[in-house]
């Protein structure tokens, strides 16, 4: 009796499990899935990336826009976007600072290269832009520049 209901469990068992070919099929699947739908989210990353550095370039214009109206002018060039986040050395001009204009300096795009901040600009009295996933000037696709003044 004992051996009888020993071999039942042991079947039991055996019944609830998967074959090893079936294992296979299910991982062929996800393979095919994944191979089929992979290059779709990748292809869209870039476009998030070029999103995501427009916001950004948005959020610091407006900081700008703000740093201008209590000071009257612009941060310089040789300042950067750092003077939106810390106040002026000079006491005249730290008496008109009403900063952080930002929250957290943005100092880098969504690519790791820094963000180029002229003032004043050819295309407006400030430019701020990206130079895109390569790091360089032009360039099409993912490469393409961000550009405050488009």
């Amino acid at each position: 009796m004992w051996m009888r209901n020993t071999r039942q469990s042991v079947k039991k068992q055996g019944e609830r499990g998967f074959t090893l070919i079936e294992l296979l099929i299910v991982m062929v699947i996800l393979v095919l899935l994944a191979s089929l739908v992979g290059p779709r989210l990748f292809g869209q990353l870039g476009a998030a990336k070029a999103k995501a550095a427009r916001a950004q370039i948005e959020m610091m214009g407006a900081a700008l826009d703000a740093y201008r109206l209590d000071m009257s002018k612009y941060p310089p060039t040789e300042l950067g976007t750092a003077a939106l986040s810390v106040a002026p050395v000079d006491p005249a001009a730290a008496s008109l600072w009403r900063g952080p204009y930002l929250k957290k300096p943005v100092e880098r795009d969504p690519w790791g290269n820094n963000y180029i901040y002229k003032s004043p600009g050819t295309n407006g009295e400030y430019e701020l832009s990206s130079l895109g996933a390569d790091g360089k000037e032009g360039g099409t696709g993912d490469d393409a520049d961000v550009l405050s003044w488009k």
